[in-house]
């Protein structure tokens, strides 16, 4: 029970410092951020232990699909240009960053590694993103690709670590073994979201009421759907 009590007393933590940040106007990410850095620096607090999976339902799913129903195709496609330098280039380069100062401080970490852990923080959440550019209020072009790009660069970052960590399993990268998980995981992404966007719009826009909807949208979000055996996965 200790760990269900500490959770409780985290989403508290948490609700309390987004009602300070309305109150004094800054985004609320920001001081989630900074609770969050203070939070590593308090001695003996728990370590919760999730796995993978759960965390990509719970947490990664459900905002990458908030944030895709409030995206406009029509402008992704105006500015595909800058949105995928963004979503590629920079998560690339983020990425490297930060494999590069984990080598120098930790010289035995595998590069492998390295990129997994570099892939990991490279791209920024969506939930921060819109909610410090619907402050800041931008021009609007430029909220577009920021948001794009926020929207989008977790699937590079995604792919990026898969790839990392298959090469710290196996010793070693090779193209050629890499190249059937890169296309399984792209092209099949979007022939699974394409496919099961259908069926759920379609029973979601026939259910008016609120707690009932919620059941859709929670299959939808999980890696197994709710089946205990399902297999299909979706991302937004």
């Amino acid at each position: 029970m200790y760990a269900f009590e500490a959770i409780l007393a985290l989403l508290l933590v948490a609700t309390i410092l987004s009602s300070i940040a309305r109150r004094v106007g800054v985004p609320y990410p920001t001081l989630l951020a900074v609770g969050g850095a203070g939070l590593a620096f308090v001695p003996e607090v728990p370590r919760f232990q999730l796995p993978p999976e759960l965390i990509l339902a719970l947490f990664v799913a459900p905002v990458l699909l908030d944030a895709a129903y409030d995206a406009s195709l029509r402008d992704l496609r105006a500015n595909w240009r800058p949105v995928a330098s963004l979503v590629l280039v920079a998560v690339a380069l983020t990425t490297i960053a930060v494999a590069a100062a984990a080598r120098s401080i930790f010289p035995d970490m595998p590069w492998a590694a390295a990129i997994a852990l570099g892939a990991v923080v490279a791209p920024p959440d969506a939930v921060a993103a819109l909610a410090v550019l619907r402050q800041v209020r931008p021009p609007y072009r430029m909220r577009v690709i920021l948001e794009g790009e926020s929207l989008l660069n977790d699937a590079s970052a995604l792919l990026t670590y898969r790839l990392a960590v298959g090469a710290v399993a196996a010793g070693g990268f090779s193209a050629t073994d890499a190249a059937p998980t890169f296309a399984i995981v792209v092209f099949g992404s979007i022939v699974a979201g394409w496919l099961l966007a259908w069926p759920v719009s379609f029973v979601i826009a026939r259910i008016t009421d609120a707690p009932s909807s919620v059941i859709p949208n929670s299959c939808s979000l999980s890696p197994s759907g709710c089946s205990p055996s399902g297999s299909d996965s979706q991302e937004s």
